[in-house]
């Protein structure tokens, strides 16, 4: 008999990928630090790795922001809750890929971003400067950090990603698609959102489950 693969409802839901610095299981952690607040109550990243997600070269990835200068806080904080909100949501499931890199072997792909989640980032981010589309390959990593490949022009985001939806789709090749649904519809991610008033991923994943 073959072995078949069947992904259950159940199966998709409340789990952590298997990527660099995941935990196996999604749990509470109390002492989560800055803008990963939000997932304290149940989480897919340590406390440690929360910490991490908001250096500006730290060692869960040595990857630089400053790449072409210093990047606006106003900016940087969108960067921060995407590194949260990868880190750390337990609600990515639906949207967990196979991955072929040394690094993980499973990362995330077509998650649907709610509108303003997007937009806000691209407003906030549209002087920020860049000299790649792809940030996940393609940089000169020489020196153990990431530094622009030969040839690379240094520009202002808007130039190299002229829509949010450019931004939000082709930064983290597919890790994100933009949507025109809006937060609390229930049919889109929202990375940021009030812990107070509960995870509103929760539903959105059960959904696309």
């Amino acid at each position: 008999a073959t072995a078949a693969v069947t992904v259950t409802w159940d199966s998709l839901l409340n789990i952590c990928m298997d990527a660099k610095h995941h935990k196996t299981e999604p749990g509470p952690e109390g002492q989560l630090y800055g803008q990963c607040v939000l997932w304290k109550d149940n989480a897919c990243c340590t406390a440690n790795t929360s910490l991490e997600a908001h250096q500006d070269q730290s060692y869960l990835y040595n990857f630089n922001w400053d790449h072409c200068g210093a990047m606006p806080e106003k900016c940087k904080r969108h960067f921060i809750q995407d590194t949260c909100l990868y880190e750390c949501s337990p609600n990515l499931g639906p949207w967990i890929d196979q991955a072929d890199t040394s690094w993980r072997k499973e990362r995330i792909r077509d998650v649907p971003l709610c509108q303003e989640d997007c937009d806000q980032w691209w407003e906030d981010c549209q002087d920020a400067v860049t000299c790649k589309v792809n940030w996940h390959k393609g940089w000169n990593w020489t020196t153990g950090t990431n530094q622009c490949p030969k040839g690379a022009m240094c520009q202002k985001f808007k130039f190299v990603f002229p829509t949010a939806a450019a931004l939000c789709e082709q930064i983290w090749s597919g890790s994100y698609r933009y949507t025109s649904h809006h937060r609390g519809s229930g049919r889109c991610i929202q990375m940021w959102f009030d812990p107070a008033q509960g995870n509103p991923n929760v539903a959105v994943a059960q959904y696309y489950a």
